[in-house]
């Protein structure tokens, strides 16, 4: 199903950014009735149909806020170009989307290495960045001051997830990550978190985000006889690596940072008792206390997009924009905006976001989430 809020394409390398001038920069992308919006993201392959349903879930408020007219009487539009995950390719989107597109603003960009690639070009254009997802903490530093990240940190949801698994006396740890910087930055973060428990992992294991490496991954992560994998995977690899697992006849615990998503895995793979469980960053989206979640779930049946943590994602990551904008007031600039994130304080869906620290995650949420068998999600 297409969505009017974002127009995908394919990159082609543009111009620097050298004929800019700064007046040309704080203007682009906002008109009297619009404001450009530009996403460089991985929108194929096995880790793109995880990225169209965060980038749906955002159209979800963008198109309601359209509806009403826009922020300040402008509507917001989101050009969005596939990188394929590849350094190299973000930063011609980036380029592509600065200087073809005229975009004000980045909102949902994807990946580690092609966030850092893109580190340059985000600082020369002044232009905030806003809602990034699967990008490790390292990256994130790269761009302190030019991006604002919702999510949690990788380093508090590797915490998180070591911390459950002492405390329940698991301490033969597998690692099975993707074969990628983020994923190796991972294996890091969740290394250090077992040396706080005086543990090291049983196995590392890394995987390649086109899943010809999972059936290796599996017999591997079998051998080892662990009694937990925990997994840095995305799209549809994580029921691949745990079939495989399975397939090799070891049937251990699961457990997921939060890019693994749950109701893709659950139909990759007919998941056993002892399952898989997911470190989640945002509220539960089936929960029925907050009016934002209720709204969210309205829309998302109403727009046919599938209710979950990654659509809903999206959605708190793009109300997080609007709110930005509407704080800036009418008078839109690149500086204006990023006065506005700098002191950004909000509390959304029961979650609070607070970029006022100085800190680039806005949030620390995390709520440890089992997958059941059908794909549902139990708290």
């Amino acid at each position: 199903m297409q969505r009017r809020s974002f127009v995908a394409g394919t990159a082609v390398f543009a111009a620097g950014l050298a004929h800019l001038s700064s007046a040309q920069a704080a203007e682009a992308g906002v008109t009297d009735t619009e404001i450009v919006l530009g996403s460089s993201a991985v929108l194929s392959g096995p880790l793109g149909s995880q990225i169209k349903v965060v980038h749906n879930g955002a159209a979800l408020a963008f198109d309601a806020i359209n509806e009403q007219g826009g922020v300040g009487g402008r509507k917001i539009k989101l050009v969005a170009l596939d990188d394929e995950l590849k350094p190299e390719k973000a930063v011609e989107n980036y380029g592509k989307l600065l200087n073809d597109h005229r975009v004000f603003a980045f909102f949902g960009c994807v990946g580690s290495g092609t966030t850092a690639a893109a580190a340059k070009l985000l600082q020369q254009s002044g232009a905030p960045s806003v809602g990034g997802y699967g990008v490790g903490d390292s990256a994130r530093e790269r761009v302190a001051g030019s991006a604002y990240f919702v999510r949690a940190s990788n380093a508090r949801e590797a915490q998180a997830l070591v911390e459950h698994l002492s405390t329940i006396g698991v301490n033969k740890i597998a690692i099975a990550h993707l074969d990628n910087p983020g994923g190796v930055e991972a294996v890091k973060l969740i290394e250090a978190a077992m040396a706080t428990h005086k543990q090291a992992p049983a196995l590392v294991v890394s995987v390649k985000g086109d899943g010809s490496t999972s059936a290796a991954a599996g017999k591997m992560l079998a051998d080892s006889q662990s009694q937990a994998v925990l997994m840095y995977l995305a799209g549809t690899v994580a029921g691949e690596v745990i079939k495989a697992t399975y397939g090799a006849g070891s049937k251990p615990m699961f457990y997921g940072m939060s890019i693994v998503p749950g109701e893709v895995t659950a139909k990759v793979v007919q998941l056993q008792a002892s399952g898989l469980a997911i470190s989640q960053v945002t509220p539960y989206p089936w929960g029925e206390v907050e009016s934002v979640t209720r709204d969210y779930r309205r829309l998302a049946e109403r727009a046919q997009v599938p209710v979950g943590y990654g659509s809903f994602e999206g959605y708190l990551n793009a109300l997080v924009m609007i709110e930005a904008l509407k704080r800036t007031g009418r008078d839109l600039t690149r500086a204006r905006l990023h006065a506005t994130l700098r002191a950004f304080r909000l509390r959304l869906a029961g979650m609070d976001i607070d970029f006022s620290t100085g800190a680039n995650a806005g949030s620390r949420f995390i709520e440890m989430v089992r997958v059941t068998p059908e794909g549902r999600f139990v708290r």
